[in-house]
Order: structure tokens, then sequence, then C-alpha cells
């Protein structure tokens, strides 16, 4: 049956863009209110003081042990299903198709959180898995529209604009489930709990409504056909096979290889901050919430002013930028003892969390060969997402052996700096030639 849409007047360039940058804005609604900020403090509420004990793991599991098995076992889902998925898209011309697919559900299972009431987190942690799973693998297929929408500095440019579209819309989706749970008896909602579960349902409402300009917009025949033939594979030997096939591109593995370093620098620091600050500086809940909304907003022109740095530097010196200044963070976490300091610290990161990400983003984009983009950056999403173990891991033992957050915190700098040493390896104009000799 044909797609009905290759009936319709193509789009211009600048819907397209525009299609494409809304994807960001709508999903990461899921990434602020369900990954980070929200549902992880709720799901705590849910779980017995004394913990839990399940059948085959065992017990009892605190919440944050039960909610680590829940992101693992979310992970776990995408690692077996997206390269096999990535591979058959990339064969078949039906990215736009999985990306319809994957969002609708990932938005409705979203929104059935709102059914998670007390004592049930055993629903809470389902429906999470499935919506996160859906919500990383959505992001692969997403991802495979970039190389083709855009070229060299402008999708640097294009890359930035969807990372700040997402910062405002992300933050703008928190602040408002913010004011309901603060304001819940204004809103005729008898508990936080309810204003909570309305703000879950709102999300997923959010991340399907905001995505409908890119389902209209972005159409499957803007993907050139694949110049080399994608893997059958599926599974964990689909990501065998095109890491493998990486050892073609030896600049594109070498940039990957220093992203799988610096990107687990990167979101330790995220994943630590809150924590940080309540255990070294004595911060309340309040003052770590706001510090998260103001990183969400002020990473929008931070996304767009490493676009314009990559354009006059290039990405990869603007990438080098970042991690140095990554690295001055640790360090300044090291010794800073002030709540004042925290909030200088988050404007910092702010300024360079969506440069760094968007511009690595297009970087691998601008290295991959034609028609393999869903293939290599299903590699690229789940690679990252395993790779982001050790860093949590190497703080915990840091922070075990030494006694210390701040000695743990210190340590992350080896991420920046291994990083820092690949990627200075890469060079990025023989990558590119290196792809487009694929080209037939």
């Amino acid at each position: 049956m044909p797609d009905p849409v290759k009936t319709k007047p193509a789009p211009t360039r600048r819907q397209a863009w525009f299609g494409w940058c809304m994807y960001d804005w709508a999903n990461s609604a899921f990434a602020t209110v369900i990954l980070a900020a929200v549902l992880p403090v709720y799901f705590v509420s849910l779980v017995p003081t004394a913990g839990v004990t399940l059948p085959i793991i065992g017990g009892p599991l605190s919440a944050s042990a039960l909610w680590s098995y829940a992101v693992a076992g979310s992970m776990t889902l995408v690692a077996l299903a997206a390269p096999g998925l990535g591979a058959i898209a990339d064969r078949s011309r039906c990215r736009r198709r999985w990306l319809m697919i994957l969002c609708v559900t990932g938005a409705s299972v979203t929104c059935l959180l709102a059914l998670a009431g007390p004592g049930r987190y055993l629903l809470a942690a389902g429906l999470f898995m499935l919506a996160n799973a859906c919500f990383a693998t959505a992001n692969i297929f997403y991802n495979a529209f970039l190389p083709a929408l855009a070229q060299n500095h402008e999708m640097d440019r294009l890359s930035a604009r969807g990372f700040a579209l997402g910062y405002v819309g992300g933050g703008l989706m928190l602040l408002l489930t913010f004011l309901l749970i603060q304001h819940h008896d204004v809103m005729g909602l008898a508990t936080p709990s309810q204003a909570t579960r309305l703000g879950f349902f709102l999300t997923g409402l959010w991340w399907l409504f905001f995505s409908l300009p890119t389902f209209y917009f972005l159409r499957e025949e803007m993907i050139p056909l694949p110049s080399v033939k994608s893997t059958t594979a599926t599974g964990l030997r689909a990501m065998w096979q095109v890491w493998k096939e990486l050892r073609d591109y030896p600049d594109l593995l070498r940039f990957l290889l220093a992203y799988l370093f610096y990107n687990d620098g990167i979101q330790t620091v995220i994943a630590v901050a809150a924590i940080f600050g309540k255990d070294e500086l004595g911060l309340g809940t309040t003052s770590i919430l706001g510090c998260f909304l103001m990183i969400q907003f002020v990473a929008m022109p931070g996304s767009l002013l490493f676009a314009r740095f990559a354009h006059l530097w290039g990405a990869k010196r603007a990438i080098l930028l970042s991690l140095v200044l990554f690295t001055v963070v640790t360090v300044y976490a090291y010794a800073m003892q002030q709540a004042w300091q925290f909030w200088l610290m988050g404007l910092v990161v702010a300024l360079i969390l969506g440069g760094s990400q968007a511009i690595s983003r297009s970087l691998f984009g601008s290295l991959l060969p034609p028609g393999k983009n869903a293939e290599f950056y299903s590699f690229y999403a789940v690679s990252g997402k395993f790779a982001a173990i050790l860093g949590p891991v190497a703080f915990g033992l840091l922070a075990q052996i030494t006694g210390s957050n701040r000695m743990a915190i210190l340590g992350l700098g080896l991420f920046f700096g291994a990083g820092f040493g690949l990627l200075l390896s890469v060079n990025v104009q023989r990558g590119r030639e290196a792809a487009l000799e694929k080209t037939p």
C-alpha cells in the first residue's frame, strides 16, 4: 500500500528543517519529566521503605536499586531490537514509519503512567521500561534524517537548532509539571501525587502532539538509497556486524570511541549533580530543581553558540573546547563550598552541554556512508547507553574507596581526558572522504 504522504507536495527545505527540529521539542518533555526529574522522585514514593523482594532478582531491593534495574532493562530492550531494526529500516526504506510507530507507542505508554498510583511500583517500572525503550529507539530513526537534510557546517547548525528547541520544550514541560505539583489545590487536585500523575499524562500528550509536524514534513525519499549492503542480523549479532563494518572507516571508529568516553563523563556529571549538591552543599530539593530548570533554558543559546563555533573553527575544535571546559568543571566542583557556586557550575554546564551533544551528533552524521544512517545511528545510540554505565560505576567506586564525593567527581576528568586524546587523532576530512568512497 503506497504511503499517502507521497501524493502531497514535497516540503520545502525550511519546512523539512522545522519538522525535524520539532521532534526534539516534542520528545524532550519525556527526557526531562520522565527520565531526569519527576518520575524517579515519584517512583521512590511508591516503593516501601523496607524495600521489595522480586522473583529471580531477590531482595530486599531499595527504590534506587529497583529503578536502576528498570533503566537497565529498558536499555537491554533497545540493545536487542535497535540494531536489527536500523538495518531493516535502511534496507526497506521505512525509517519514517518506524519513527511514527515508536513515537505513538511511547507517548501512549507515557500517558498510562498516570495509572501508577500509590503502591503500584511494578506497573510504573514496567510502563517506564517500555516507554524508555520506545524513546531511545525512536531517536535512532529521527537522527537518521539529519545527514539527509543538511551537509557539513549546515549539519552542525541544524543539529544545534534541534537541541536548542529540545531544551526549551523540555524545560517548559518540566516547569508546567512543577507548577502542577506545587499548586495542585488550585487545579482541584487532592494531592501532589495526583498532580504528578497528571503531569505524566500531559507529557505523553506533549510528545505526541508536537511530533505531528515531524510526521507531516519528513519523507522517506529524503534519505538516499543504501550505497553498501545493510546487515540482515538482529539483536546483539547485528551490533557485532556493525562493529566489524566500522573497521572500514577508521576515523569514524576513532570518533565513536572518543564519544563513548567523553559522553560517559557528561552523562555522569548530570546524573550525580543533584546528589552532590544535596550531600556536599546541603541544597534543598527546590533549589536543585530550580538549577535544573535554569540549565534547560540556558542550554538553548549554548547549543546555538557552539554551532557558531563549529562554523568558525570546525566541529572537531568546538567539541575539544567543550571537553576542556568540562574538565575545568570537575576541578571546580571538587573545590566549591557555597550554594551560589553550584548555580555557577550549572550555568557553565548549561552553556556547553547542548553544544557538545549537538555537534557530536552532526559530526558523527557527516562521517557516515550514505544510506547507512539508521543502522550506524543505532550502534551510536546503543553503544553510548552501555558505555554510560562505566561513569557511574567509576564514581561510585571512587566515592567508596576515598570516602569523598569530591574526589569521585574529580576523577571524572579522566573520561574527558581520554575522549580529548582520541578525538585529536580523528582526521575529519579523511573520514568524510572514506565514507563517500563507498558511494556507487
